[in-house]
């Protein structure tokens, strides 16, 4: 039998323990360090009255001025007594020094005890005594500062501590904070293998990593290798990983910082750290800088919020643009960068001599998302019968990152159900929680809300099925899932670009359970909001920026550029205006009449549909074609794809030479299948 591992946590001493634990014991002697008993203050009248009661047994003067008090035994009792708990005697000190009071003069003093004596008879010992402070009253005096002066020096030598790669002191804050690829590590070592899909992009950045390998054929043709690349590309796509994979691959040091490294709250900070980490790769050269995130430092001058020309960003970047193409050479230092919003980057950043190429790292294409779910499947264990090429397509517009989501989040719901091995219902579980969120099944609907969730959803059913240009549908729900009350999954087709035609349908078969709660219930209802804002969206994009209006015609007001993010009036006059939002309320309306027109066409079939989801909450592809029939766009991509695999085979096929003739007669099927062969 393996032995048990032993989970148990060491204690490790960490210095804040230390100042902890003196903390609690200054306060807790703060607190509870002196008697709750303690002298009662009072002043000379009162006490005259108890010496001439015969209460005071002692009186000593210390440094002339402080008269302590000694009662007699049992006096102090009954003042507590007769004083009750709110009085100022209710803590005397039963023993000891029991009151104390200022006095002005010793000699007045001694002359009104004499008298006080005299006139009740009773005799009072009278002493005088100088008290210095000793030492524990003077290192009390002095803890609180040097507690205060100690935390100081521990924020001071961490903050210095954390300033740069030196550390120890403060001076280091300007010290890059670029950590160093361990090339001899091989468990944190990336190559291009282990980068699934990004074929166009890995071919591109070979490049690079070719020249830093073999740098003699360049030189030899008079060919010098870009000093930047810059990556492009939406979030969770690889950016960093390809980069992760070029240090892997060039065995040459790799400098990896990011673009808030630079950023700090001293003026002149960031500007050093872009010098320091360029003379560190100076020292390195051959070497690799990649800046993740340059859009922290790179975007463009004069755009930064507080429009100051000073601004500590601005400051970085021109040191930036010096140190990749100024008058100092960079011989064999290449730098490598990533962002996600290359339109807001300077433009003195992106021109050729300084980041030369813009490398676009898109979203996975069906192959490529193939590849990557090979890469995240390896690990888990998986039904026999998956069809990988199925998962490929169910997750279109998918980045890298969300592949890994959907098969963390599969395997997450097959051991939630203590299933064996992942299945294909867990990933499209998983894809549905990561698109529409966590299924809400004990939100309270009423049965008059979940009719019209259904009658709702079945109208976007009905008119995605039937119109021909509209996206397939895959499966509809009423169940809540997210903020949605109900949805109706749809298969994008991948394409490139949208004609007219296709963006009208897509419209219609959105406004479709609008239609539907107008035609079957008589009034609206506010489920329709998410629809109408994409609707709303759409109908302006295709005004606006694609041209596709009869009145405003072929102009696009879309500005790739970016730039029109400080303008501050639109690129049209009123009338235009006025123009553009007739169009479109003409185009919604267009699209409304044909959702109501498919709707009126095939009512038989989705009532059917509505009330087969009120039964059964989902409802799939299946059932739908079932009650509507197989889709016409179905049906003629089938007989295209039957046309051309026949042609295919057609030019496939040669004739066999004659074979001897024989007296019994060959099955003819049998013939024509042994008289073909296939050209190799």
């Amino acid at each position: 039998m393996a032995k048990k591992q032993n989970n148990r946590r060491v204690f490790r001493l960490n210095i804040m323990w230390l100042w902890s634990a003196i903390f609690a014991l200054i306060i807790g002697f703060w607190l509870f360090g002196t008697s709750p008993e303690k002298p009662v203050r009072s002043d000379w009248a009162t006490v005259d009255e108890l010496v001439r009661a015969g209460d005071v047994e002692k009186i000593e003067v210390v440094n002339r001025d402080i008269a302590q008090v000694y009662l007699k035994e049992g006096v102090a009792e009954r003042l507590r007594e007769d004083g009750g708990e709110e009085s100022q005697y209710a803590r005397i000190p039963l023993q000891g020094v029991q009151m104390t009071f200022s006095i002005g003069s010793v000699d007045s003093f001694r002359s009104d005890l004499d008298e006080a004596v005299e006139a009740s008879g009773n005799k009072v010992t009278l002493t005088y005594d100088n008290h210095r402070e000793d030492w524990f009253d003077v290192v009390m005096q002095w803890v609180p500062w040097l507690f205060f002066i100690a935390i100081w020096i521990f924020i001071m030598r961490g903050f210095s501590r954390g300033g740069g790669a030196g550390g120890g002191n403060i001076m280091n804050v300007g010290k890059a904070r670029a950590q160093e690829f361990d090339q001899d590590d091989p468990s944190r070592k990336i190559t291009f293998k282990d980068v699934a899909g990004l074929e166009e992009a890995k071919v591109e950045i070979m490049e690079i990593v070719d020249f830093l390998k073999n740098a003699g054929k360049y030189r030899e043709l008079g060919a010098k290798i870009p000093k930047g690349a810059l990556l492009v590309g939406p979030p969770g796509t690889g950016k960093t990983l390809l980069a992760k994979a070029v240090a892997g691959e060039a065995n040459v040091p790799f400098l990896s910082i990011s673009g808030s490294d630079f950023v700090e709250m001293f003026v002149g900070v960031g500007a050093s750290r872009v010098r320091d980490l360029f003379d560190q790769a100076k020292q390195k050269a051959p070497c690799i800088v990649f800046i993740d995130e340059i859009d922290a430092i790179g975007r463009a001058r004069g755009k930064n919020a507080g429009f100051s020309g000073n601004d500590e960003r601005e400051n970085t970047l021109n040191q930036l643009l010096t140190e990749m193409d100024g008058f100092q050479t960079n011989a064999g230092v290449i730098v490598l960068a990533a962002t996600n919003r290359a339109d807001i980057l300077d433009k003195a950043l992106m021109r050729a001599g300084r980041f030369d190429r813009q490398i676009e790292v898109g979203l996975p294409e069906l192959h490529e998302r193939r590849e990557i779910f090979d890469v995240h499947l390896r690990r888990l264990k998986l039904d026999p019968s998956l069809d990988r090429d199925f998962l490929a397509k169910q997750t279109p517009g998918f980045s890298g990152a969300d592949i890994a989501n959907v098969c963390n989040e599969a395997a997450l719901i097959a051991a939630r159900h203590n299933k064996p091995f992942v299945s294909k219902e867990d990933f499209l579980a998983a894809v549905d929680r990561i698109i529409g969120g966590l299924e809400r099944k004990n939100k309270v609907i009423s049965p008059a809300e979940r009719k019209t969730i259904a009658y709702h959803e079945a109208g976007h059913a009905t008119v995605s099925w039937i119109l021909e240009n509209a996206n397939p549908l895959v499966k509809v729900t009423i169940i809540p899932r997210g903020k949605a009350l109900g949805a109706a999954w749809y298969l994008p087709e991948e394409r490139q670009i949208t004609t007219r035609e296709q963006m009208m349908d897509e419209l219609a078969a959105t406004l479709a359970g609008r239609v539907a709660e107008q035609m079957f219930f008589g009034h609206l209802s506010t489920g329709a909001l998410n629809d109408l804002e994409r609707v709303t969206k759409q109908a302006y994009a295709m005004i606006v920026y694609y041209g596709m209006g009869e009145g405003v015609g072929t102009i696009s007001y879309y500005d790739s550029t970016g730039q029109s993010d400080m303008a501050f009036t639109k690129p049209y006059s009123e009338r235009t205006a006025q123009q553009i939002d007739d169009e479109v309320r003409a185009l919604i309306d267009k699209c409304y009449a044909m959702a109501e027109q498919v709707l009126a066409e095939h009512r038989e079939g989705m009532v059917q549909l509505a009330e087969l989801l009120l039964e059964r909450e989902v409802v799939f592809t299946e059932d739908v074609e079932r009650i509507f029939g197989r889709r016409k766009k179905d049906i003629e991509r089938e007989k295209e794809q039957a046309a051309s695999q026949s042609t295919a085979e057609q030019s496939n096929v040669t004739a066999e030479p004659t074979a001897e003739p024989t007296t019994e007669q060959p099955n003819t099927e049998a013939a024509q299948s042994g008289a073909t062969t296939e050209v190799q």
